[in-house]
Protein backbone atom coordinates (compact mmCIF):
# COMPACT_ATOMS: atom_id res chain seq x y z
CA UNK A 1 0.00 0.00 0.00
CA UNK A 2 1.28 3.28 -0.76
CA UNK A 3 0.36 6.81 0.24
CA UNK A 4 1.57 10.19 1.57
CA UNK A 5 3.72 10.41 4.41
CA UNK A 6 2.80 13.15 7.20
CA UNK A 7 5.69 15.06 5.81
CA UNK A 8 4.08 15.09 2.32
CA UNK A 9 0.58 17.01 4.08
CA UNK A 10 3.24 19.62 6.14
CA UNK A 11 4.79 20.43 3.18
CA UNK A 12 1.92 21.34 1.32
CA UNK A 13 0.15 22.68 3.73
CA UNK A 14 2.70 25.11 4.92
CA UNK A 15 2.24 27.29 2.26
CA UNK A 16 -1.27 26.83 1.42
CA UNK A 17 -1.73 30.04 4.34
CA UNK A 18 0.21 32.55 2.87
CA UNK A 19 -1.12 31.65 -1.01
CA UNK A 20 -4.47 32.32 0.47
CA UNK A 21 -3.32 35.69 1.84
CA UNK A 22 -1.82 36.54 -0.59
CA UNK A 23 -4.76 35.49 -3.47
CA UNK A 24 -7.24 37.72 -1.26
CA UNK A 25 -5.26 40.84 -1.38
CA UNK A 26 -3.69 40.34 -4.80
CA UNK A 27 -6.42 38.25 -6.89
CA UNK A 28 -3.86 38.17 -9.74
CA UNK A 29 -1.85 35.98 -7.41
CA UNK A 30 -3.51 32.68 -8.06
CA UNK A 31 -1.20 31.76 -10.71
CA UNK A 32 1.43 31.04 -7.76
CA UNK A 33 -1.23 28.94 -5.92
CA UNK A 34 -1.51 27.02 -9.10
CA UNK A 35 2.30 26.70 -9.50
CA UNK A 36 2.83 25.66 -5.82
CA UNK A 37 0.32 23.17 -6.07
CA UNK A 38 2.08 21.87 -9.23
CA UNK A 39 5.33 21.46 -7.30
CA UNK A 40 3.84 19.61 -4.65
CA UNK A 41 2.36 17.10 -7.20
CA UNK A 42 6.08 16.87 -9.08
CA UNK A 43 8.05 16.58 -5.49
CA UNK A 44 5.09 13.58 -5.44
CA UNK A 45 5.61 11.87 -8.37
CA UNK A 46 9.69 11.99 -8.24
CA UNK A 47 9.34 10.65 -4.59
CA UNK A 48 7.16 8.16 -5.59
CA UNK A 49 9.18 6.64 -8.96
CA UNK A 50 12.28 6.55 -6.63
CA UNK A 51 9.93 4.69 -4.69
CA UNK A 52 9.14 2.35 -6.67
CA UNK A 53 12.67 1.29 -7.61
CA UNK A 54 13.30 0.89 -3.96
CA UNK A 55 10.21 -1.17 -3.20
CA UNK A 56 12.35 -4.03 -4.32
CA UNK A 57 14.29 -3.98 -0.97
CA UNK A 58 15.48 -7.56 -0.24
CA UNK A 59 15.52 -8.23 4.07
CA UNK A 60 17.43 -11.40 5.37
CA UNK A 61 16.24 -12.48 8.95
CA UNK A 62 18.91 -14.09 10.85
CA UNK A 63 17.28 -16.18 13.95
CA UNK A 64 19.96 -17.51 16.99
CA UNK A 65 19.23 -21.22 16.88
CA UNK A 66 18.03 -21.51 20.44
CA UNK A 67 17.19 -19.06 23.19
CA UNK A 68 18.13 -20.02 26.64
CA UNK A 69 15.73 -18.60 29.89
CA UNK A 70 17.17 -15.16 30.79
CA UNK A 71 19.64 -14.50 28.22
CA UNK A 72 19.30 -11.86 25.68
CA UNK A 73 20.02 -12.87 22.29
CA UNK A 74 19.41 -10.82 18.98
CA UNK A 75 17.77 -11.15 15.75
CA UNK A 76 19.55 -9.44 12.76
CA UNK A 77 18.41 -8.33 9.72
CA UNK A 78 20.36 -7.41 6.04
CA UNK A 79 18.38 -4.83 4.22
CA UNK A 80 19.59 -3.72 0.47
CA UNK A 81 18.01 -1.50 -2.03
CA UNK A 82 18.67 -0.75 -5.48
CA UNK A 83 17.81 2.83 -4.59
CA UNK A 84 18.38 5.44 -1.45
CA UNK A 85 15.06 5.44 0.74
CA UNK A 86 14.46 4.80 4.12
CA UNK A 87 13.08 1.63 5.69
CA UNK A 88 11.07 1.05 8.89
CA UNK A 89 11.26 -2.44 9.90
CA UNK A 90 9.07 -4.20 12.70
CA UNK A 91 8.31 -8.28 13.18
CA UNK A 92 5.12 -9.47 14.83
CA UNK A 93 5.98 -12.20 17.24
CA UNK A 94 3.88 -14.64 19.51
CA UNK A 95 5.30 -16.49 22.36
CA UNK A 96 7.01 -16.35 25.83
CA UNK A 97 9.13 -12.60 24.78
CA UNK A 98 8.38 -9.14 24.80
CA UNK A 99 7.51 -7.71 21.46
CA UNK A 100 10.29 -6.65 19.50
CA UNK A 101 11.09 -2.77 18.97
CA UNK A 102 10.84 -1.20 15.30
CA UNK A 103 13.83 0.05 14.06
CA UNK A 104 14.44 2.66 11.36
CA UNK A 105 17.26 2.91 9.38
CA UNK A 106 18.51 4.39 5.88
CA UNK A 107 20.09 2.67 3.04
CA UNK A 108 22.60 3.90 0.01
CA UNK A 109 22.27 1.59 -3.08
CA UNK A 110 25.03 -1.23 -3.76
CA UNK A 111 25.56 -2.01 0.18
CA UNK A 112 23.82 -4.14 2.14
CA UNK A 113 22.74 -2.88 5.73
CA UNK A 114 22.26 -4.79 9.10
CA UNK A 115 20.07 -3.60 11.94
CA UNK A 116 19.71 -5.75 15.22
CA UNK A 117 16.50 -6.24 17.38
CA UNK A 118 16.96 -7.42 20.88
CA UNK A 119 15.39 -10.71 22.20
CA UNK A 120 14.65 -11.81 25.45
CA UNK A 121 12.44 -14.70 26.91
CA UNK A 122 11.49 -14.54 30.43
CA UNK A 123 10.33 -18.39 30.24
CA UNK A 124 10.69 -21.92 27.87
CA UNK A 125 8.32 -22.79 25.18
CA UNK A 126 8.66 -21.69 21.22
CA UNK A 127 8.81 -18.07 19.94
CA UNK A 128 7.45 -17.79 16.37
CA UNK A 129 7.99 -15.15 14.01
CA UNK A 130 4.98 -14.31 12.06
CA UNK A 131 5.36 -11.51 10.13
CA UNK A 132 7.70 -8.61 8.33
CA UNK A 133 6.63 -5.54 7.58
CA UNK A 134 8.80 -3.25 6.11
CA UNK A 135 8.01 0.84 5.67
CA UNK A 136 9.84 1.81 2.17
CA UNK A 137 10.00 6.03 2.05
CA UNK A 138 11.83 7.82 -0.65
CA UNK A 139 14.56 10.07 -0.69
CA UNK A 140 12.35 13.33 -0.46
CA UNK A 141 10.04 11.26 2.87
CA UNK A 142 6.73 12.43 0.83
CA UNK A 143 5.77 8.54 -0.18
CA UNK A 144 5.67 5.75 1.88
CA UNK A 145 4.90 1.98 0.82
CA UNK A 146 4.58 -0.87 3.65
CA UNK A 147 4.88 -4.54 2.57
CA UNK A 148 4.31 -7.60 4.89
CA UNK A 149 6.36 -10.70 4.64
CA UNK A 150 5.34 -14.30 6.18
CA UNK A 151 8.45 -15.44 8.43
CA UNK A 152 7.43 -18.84 10.13
CA UNK A 153 10.47 -19.27 11.59
CA UNK A 154 10.26 -20.50 14.90
CA UNK A 155 12.88 -20.68 17.89
CA UNK A 156 13.06 -22.45 20.93
CA UNK A 157 13.75 -21.37 24.39
CA UNK A 158 15.40 -23.90 26.61
CA UNK A 159 16.68 -23.84 29.89
CA UNK A 160 19.53 -21.42 30.99
CA UNK A 161 22.85 -24.13 29.78
CA UNK A 162 25.23 -20.97 29.02
CA UNK A 163 24.15 -19.68 33.23
CA UNK A 164 25.17 -23.27 33.88
CA UNK A 165 28.14 -24.07 31.93
CA UNK A 166 29.58 -20.60 33.74
CA UNK A 167 29.17 -21.52 37.06
CA UNK A 168 30.41 -24.89 36.54
CA UNK A 169 33.52 -23.69 35.03
CA UNK A 170 33.79 -20.94 38.15
CA UNK A 171 33.31 -23.86 40.23
CA UNK A 172 35.59 -26.39 39.00
CA UNK A 173 38.41 -23.92 39.10
CA UNK A 174 37.93 -22.36 42.49
CA UNK A 175 35.68 -25.23 44.59
CA UNK A 176 35.66 -28.63 43.58
CA UNK A 177 36.85 -31.56 45.60
CA UNK A 178 36.71 -33.88 42.43
CA UNK A 179 39.92 -34.07 39.41
CA UNK A 180 38.96 -34.68 36.22
CA UNK A 181 40.73 -38.16 36.29
CA UNK A 182 38.92 -40.45 37.91
CA UNK A 183 40.85 -40.26 41.79
CA UNK A 184 40.63 -42.69 44.74
CA UNK A 185 39.85 -40.52 47.77
CA UNK A 186 41.11 -42.48 50.86
CA UNK A 187 40.20 -42.26 54.87
CA UNK A 188 36.90 -40.64 54.59
CA UNK A 189 34.57 -42.92 52.72
CA UNK A 190 32.77 -45.74 53.30
CA UNK A 191 33.46 -48.43 50.40
CA UNK A 192 36.40 -51.02 51.28
CA UNK A 193 39.73 -50.11 49.51
CA UNK A 194 42.55 -51.76 50.98
CA UNK A 195 44.48 -53.14 53.67
CA UNK A 196 47.51 -51.38 55.32
CA UNK A 197 49.19 -51.28 58.24
CA UNK A 198 47.93 -49.30 61.51
CA UNK A 199 49.96 -47.04 62.94
CA UNK A 200 49.55 -44.27 65.34
CA UNK A 201 47.06 -41.59 64.65
CA UNK A 202 44.93 -43.64 62.78
CA UNK A 203 41.08 -44.78 63.62
CA UNK A 204 41.44 -47.64 65.77
CA UNK A 205 38.04 -48.69 64.85
CA UNK A 206 39.28 -49.47 61.49
CA UNK A 207 41.24 -52.39 62.45
CA UNK A 208 40.80 -55.69 61.22
CA UNK A 209 40.85 -57.89 63.56
CA UNK A 210 40.49 -61.16 61.65
CA UNK A 211 43.65 -60.19 59.36
CA UNK A 212 45.81 -58.33 62.14
CA UNK A 213 45.77 -61.76 63.94
CA UNK A 214 46.85 -63.61 60.65
CA UNK A 215 50.00 -61.25 59.92
CA UNK A 216 50.98 -60.95 63.89
CA UNK A 217 50.26 -56.96 63.52
CA UNK A 218 47.99 -54.75 63.30
CA UNK A 219 46.22 -53.84 60.29
CA UNK A 220 43.39 -51.13 59.26
CA UNK A 221 41.13 -51.09 56.75
CA UNK A 222 40.99 -48.28 54.03
CA UNK A 223 38.19 -46.72 52.60
CA UNK A 224 37.24 -44.89 49.72
CA UNK A 225 34.43 -42.38 48.48
CA UNK A 226 31.27 -43.98 46.40
CA UNK A 227 31.09 -42.21 43.48
CA UNK A 228 27.97 -44.34 41.77
CA UNK A 229 25.20 -42.66 44.32
CA UNK A 230 21.53 -42.36 43.02
CA UNK A 231 20.63 -38.81 43.15
CA UNK A 232 16.70 -37.72 41.62
CA UNK A 233 16.14 -33.85 40.76
CA UNK A 234 12.28 -33.90 41.51
CA UNK A 235 10.75 -30.31 40.66
CA UNK A 236 7.33 -29.09 41.63
CA UNK A 237 5.87 -27.12 38.66
CA UNK A 238 2.88 -26.37 40.05
CA UNK A 239 1.33 -23.08 39.74
CA UNK A 240 3.44 -21.19 42.64
CA UNK A 241 6.40 -22.22 40.29
CA UNK A 242 5.15 -20.30 37.75
CA UNK A 243 5.55 -16.96 39.64
CA UNK A 244 8.38 -14.66 38.44
CA UNK A 245 11.79 -13.77 40.57
CA UNK A 246 13.37 -11.30 39.02
CA UNK A 247 11.43 -11.67 35.91
CA UNK A 248 12.16 -15.29 35.45
CA UNK A 249 9.75 -17.81 36.67
CA UNK A 250 10.31 -20.08 39.53
CA UNK A 251 10.29 -23.06 37.83
CA UNK A 252 13.27 -22.11 35.48
CA UNK A 253 15.17 -20.61 38.15
CA UNK A 254 15.05 -24.12 39.85
CA UNK A 255 16.10 -25.24 36.52
CA UNK A 256 19.08 -23.76 36.21
CA UNK A 257 19.97 -24.93 39.61
CA UNK A 258 19.50 -28.51 39.22
CA UNK A 259 21.07 -28.69 36.37
CA UNK A 260 24.17 -27.74 37.51
CA UNK A 261 23.46 -29.80 40.17
CA UNK A 262 23.45 -32.41 37.61
CA UNK A 263 26.55 -31.85 35.89
CA UNK A 264 28.80 -31.77 38.82
CA UNK A 265 27.07 -35.13 40.31
CA UNK A 266 27.90 -36.93 36.67
CA UNK A 267 31.33 -35.62 36.58
CA UNK A 268 31.77 -36.87 40.12
CA UNK A 269 30.57 -40.36 38.77
CA UNK A 270 27.31 -40.42 40.26
CA UNK A 271 23.84 -41.32 38.83
CA UNK A 272 21.33 -38.51 38.06
CA UNK A 273 17.46 -38.54 37.56
CA UNK A 274 14.28 -36.68 37.16
CA UNK A 275 11.13 -36.37 38.05
CA UNK A 276 8.74 -33.39 38.20
CA UNK A 277 4.79 -33.83 39.23
CA UNK A 278 2.10 -31.06 39.74
CA UNK A 279 -1.52 -32.06 40.51
CA UNK A 280 -0.19 -35.87 39.43
CA UNK A 281 3.57 -36.88 38.19
CA UNK A 282 4.08 -36.32 34.75
CA UNK A 283 7.81 -37.01 34.16
CA UNK A 284 10.28 -39.27 35.38
CA UNK A 285 13.30 -40.41 34.10
CA UNK A 286 15.51 -43.22 36.01
CA UNK A 287 19.01 -42.34 37.56
CA UNK A 288 21.70 -43.04 34.79
CA UNK A 289 25.12 -41.76 34.32
CA UNK A 290 27.71 -41.59 31.09
CA UNK A 291 28.37 -38.57 28.89
CA UNK A 292 24.66 -38.71 27.17
CA UNK A 293 22.91 -38.29 30.22
CA UNK A 294 23.14 -34.48 30.65
CA UNK A 295 21.60 -34.41 27.24
CA UNK A 296 18.70 -36.36 28.28
CA UNK A 297 18.30 -34.13 31.74
CA UNK A 298 18.23 -31.11 29.58
CA UNK A 299 15.66 -32.29 27.22
CA UNK A 300 13.53 -34.04 29.76
CA UNK A 301 13.58 -30.16 31.52
CA UNK A 302 13.18 -28.47 28.40
CA UNK A 303 9.38 -30.14 27.94
CA UNK A 304 8.28 -29.66 31.25
CA UNK A 305 5.14 -27.08 30.64
CA UNK A 306 3.59 -24.27 33.62
CA UNK A 307 0.90 -25.93 35.15
CA UNK A 308 -2.38 -23.83 36.91
CA UNK A 309 -2.54 -26.93 39.45
CA UNK A 310 -2.13 -26.96 42.60
CA UNK A 311 0.48 -29.14 43.44
CA UNK A 312 -0.07 -32.54 45.09
CA UNK A 313 2.25 -34.01 47.22
CA UNK A 314 0.90 -36.84 48.65
CA UNK A 315 0.29 -38.09 45.35
CA UNK A 316 3.67 -37.00 43.64
CA UNK A 317 5.75 -38.01 46.33
CA UNK A 318 4.32 -41.27 47.19
CA UNK A 319 4.60 -42.23 43.54
CA UNK A 320 8.32 -40.97 43.27
CA UNK A 321 9.14 -43.33 46.51
CA UNK A 322 7.56 -46.47 44.55
CA UNK A 323 9.97 -46.21 42.05
CA UNK A 324 13.11 -45.84 43.91
CA UNK A 325 14.41 -49.48 44.94
CA UNK A 326 17.55 -47.78 46.17
CA UNK A 327 18.77 -44.97 48.97
CA UNK A 328 18.51 -42.08 46.70
CA UNK A 329 20.09 -38.23 47.42
CA UNK A 330 16.16 -36.58 46.63
CA UNK A 331 16.49 -32.62 45.82
CA UNK A 332 13.14 -31.85 45.87
CA UNK A 333 12.65 -27.75 44.67
CA UNK A 334 9.28 -26.34 45.09
CA UNK A 335 7.76 -23.90 47.29
CA UNK A 336 4.81 -22.93 49.43
CA UNK A 337 3.09 -19.52 50.77
CA UNK A 338 2.75 -19.64 54.55
CA UNK A 339 2.42 -22.57 57.45
CA UNK A 340 -0.87 -23.90 56.17
CA UNK A 341 -0.31 -24.34 53.07
CA UNK A 342 2.90 -26.03 53.73
CA UNK A 343 1.26 -28.74 56.28
CA UNK A 344 1.09 -31.70 53.34
CA UNK A 345 4.25 -31.13 52.00
CA UNK A 346 6.15 -31.08 54.94
CA UNK A 347 4.38 -34.84 55.91
CA UNK A 348 5.66 -35.89 52.64
CA UNK A 349 8.85 -34.79 52.25
CA UNK A 350 9.18 -36.25 55.81
CA UNK A 351 8.16 -39.52 55.01
CA UNK A 352 10.64 -39.90 52.15
CA UNK A 353 13.67 -39.61 55.06
CA UNK A 354 12.73 -42.80 56.09
CA UNK A 355 14.38 -44.61 53.33
CA UNK A 356 15.98 -41.43 51.52
CA UNK A 357 18.17 -38.50 52.23
CA UNK A 358 16.56 -35.62 51.05
CA UNK A 359 17.43 -31.64 50.52
CA UNK A 360 14.61 -29.31 50.02
CA UNK A 361 15.47 -26.39 48.01
CA UNK A 362 13.03 -23.21 47.77
CA UNK A 363 14.01 -19.72 46.20
CA UNK A 364 13.82 -16.81 48.47
CA UNK A 365 11.66 -13.82 47.24
CA UNK A 366 13.47 -10.40 47.00
CA UNK A 367 10.73 -8.49 46.99
CA UNK A 368 9.02 -9.63 50.17
CA UNK A 369 12.55 -9.11 51.89
CA UNK A 370 12.70 -5.49 50.75
CA UNK A 371 9.38 -4.76 52.33
CA UNK A 372 10.07 -6.10 55.55
CA UNK A 373 13.22 -4.24 55.60
CA UNK A 374 12.23 -0.66 53.67
CA UNK A 375 12.18 2.14 55.96
CA UNK A 376 8.43 2.57 56.16
CA UNK A 377 6.79 6.61 55.39
CA UNK A 378 3.19 5.81 55.65
CA UNK A 379 0.39 3.69 57.49
CA UNK A 380 0.23 1.98 54.23
CA UNK A 381 3.84 1.06 54.21
CA UNK A 382 4.17 -0.15 57.73
CA UNK A 383 0.75 -2.49 57.05
CA UNK A 384 2.86 -4.04 53.99
CA UNK A 385 6.43 -4.72 56.63
CA UNK A 386 4.27 -6.18 59.29
CA UNK A 387 3.10 -8.36 56.78
CA UNK A 388 5.71 -9.02 55.14
CA UNK A 389 8.02 -10.08 58.36
CA UNK A 390 4.96 -12.24 59.15
CA UNK A 391 5.43 -13.81 55.90
CA UNK A 392 9.30 -14.26 56.14
CA UNK A 393 8.60 -15.84 60.30
CA UNK A 394 5.91 -18.29 59.30
CA UNK A 395 8.74 -19.09 56.23
CA UNK A 396 11.55 -19.76 58.96
CA UNK A 397 8.96 -22.07 60.76
CA UNK A 398 8.63 -24.19 58.01
CA UNK A 399 12.39 -24.46 57.61
CA UNK A 400 12.86 -25.44 61.12
CA UNK A 401 10.36 -27.82 61.17
CA UNK A 402 11.63 -29.88 57.75
CA UNK A 403 15.31 -29.72 59.46
CA UNK A 404 14.53 -31.19 62.93
CA UNK A 405 12.55 -33.88 60.56
CA UNK A 406 15.52 -34.83 58.87
CA UNK A 407 15.12 -33.13 55.94
CA UNK A 408 18.49 -30.61 54.88
CA UNK A 409 17.02 -27.07 53.36
CA UNK A 410 18.60 -24.45 50.68
CA UNK A 411 17.17 -21.36 50.99
CA UNK A 412 18.46 -18.80 48.90
CA UNK A 413 17.89 -16.15 46.89
CA UNK A 414 18.17 -16.32 42.59
CA UNK A 415 21.89 -15.55 42.25
CA UNK A 416 23.04 -18.00 44.91
CA UNK A 417 20.67 -20.90 44.75
CA UNK A 418 22.95 -22.71 42.53
CA UNK A 419 26.02 -22.39 44.58
CA UNK A 420 24.49 -23.16 47.83
CA UNK A 421 23.00 -26.31 46.05
CA UNK A 422 25.85 -27.48 45.47
CA UNK A 423 28.06 -26.74 48.61
CA UNK A 424 25.23 -28.81 50.33
CA UNK A 425 26.40 -31.23 47.69
CA UNK A 426 29.54 -30.59 48.71
CA UNK A 427 29.08 -31.65 52.46
CA UNK A 428 26.83 -34.70 51.84
CA UNK A 429 29.81 -36.14 49.65
CA UNK A 430 32.14 -35.30 52.23
CA UNK A 431 30.70 -36.90 54.93
CA UNK A 432 28.98 -39.81 52.95
CA UNK A 433 25.51 -38.97 54.38
CA UNK A 434 23.81 -41.12 51.48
Amino acid sequence: MIHPTARAALVAGAGAPVLAAAVLVWPQTWVFGLGWGVAILVLLAVDAVVLMLALRVECDVATPGALHVGERDEITLTLRARARCQVRTLIDLSGPAQGLPERSVRITPGSDLQTTMPLAPYRRGTIVLERLWLGVSGPLGLITAVRRRPLDASIVVLPNIRAVRREVLQFWARDSPFGMKQQHQRGSGTEFDALREWVPGLDPRTIDWKHSARHRKLVSKEFQTERNHHIVLALDTGHLMAEPVDGVPRLDRAVTALLLLAYVSLHAGDRVGVFAFDARAHTFAAPTGGLGTMTRLQHAMAALDYSHDETNFTLGLAELSGRLRRRSLIIVASDFIDTVTAEMMIENVTRLTRRHLVVFVALSDPDMTRLAEASPETMDDVARAVIAHDMLRERREVFLRLERLGVLCVDAPAERIGADLLNRYIAIKSREMI
